[in-house]
């Protein structure tokens, strides 16, 4: 539910029973200012193809969000697995309506994509089990950008041993902190 006035406007948000207002204001000078997001050259190598391998029965999984002590706890029908420069890897996916939701860290977080991960989306597979992942689409979440968001963060599970230089980069002055 939005509630709105002029360029003002109030959402009531849930987390695991707990509910918080979360305000906007659309004309505030850091929102006027806010300016294109810095992204990697695409690069098509890495909209690849995955196989989702399921599990026998979809899980409930526990994920740690950037608010401690709130987590996040998406269901999961299993992990996709998926090749880069023929090497095999994987990450669990997390149900999400009509789409696959997966939230990843790689070795780009710690110096040009924000730390705690990035998210994406891929669509439902197909009888054959396959979708595509284009990390190409990847992108910060919330919390990457202001320090009021309830963003879940990658799982150990989830964290890649390799560079995936696509999507979304992070850079700091996108930030928003109430000393702007």
């Amino acid at each position: 539910m939005m509630l709105s006035h002029g360029s003002l406007a109030w959402t009531v948000v849930e987390r695991e029973g707990k509910y918080a207002i979360r305000f906007r204001d659309f004309e505030h000078p850091f929102v006027k200012s806010f300016g294109p997001l810095p992204y990697f050259y695409i690069d098509p190598s890495l909209r690849v193809q995955a196989t989702l391998r399921r599990y026998a029965e979809p899980r409930t999984v526990s994920v740690d969000t950037v608010i401690e002590g709130l987590g996040y706890h998406p269901e999961s029908p299993g992990v996709v697995e998926f090749e880069i420069e023929g090497k095999t890897y994987s990450l669990e996916a997390y149900s999400s309506g009509e789409q696959l939701f997966y939230v990843f860290g790689d070795q780009t977080n710690r110096d040009a994509t924000y730390g705690a991960g990035r998210f994406l989306y891929s669509t439902l597979p197909g009888e054959d089990g396959l979708t595509v992942l284009d990390f190409n689409k990847s992108y910060s979440p919330p919390c990457a950008f202001n320090d009021y968001s309830t963003c879940p963060v990658a799982t150990p599970r989830n964290r890649l041993p390799i560079r995936i230089e696509a999507g979304e980069k992070f850079d700091m002055s996108f930030h928003y902190s109430p000393e702007h």
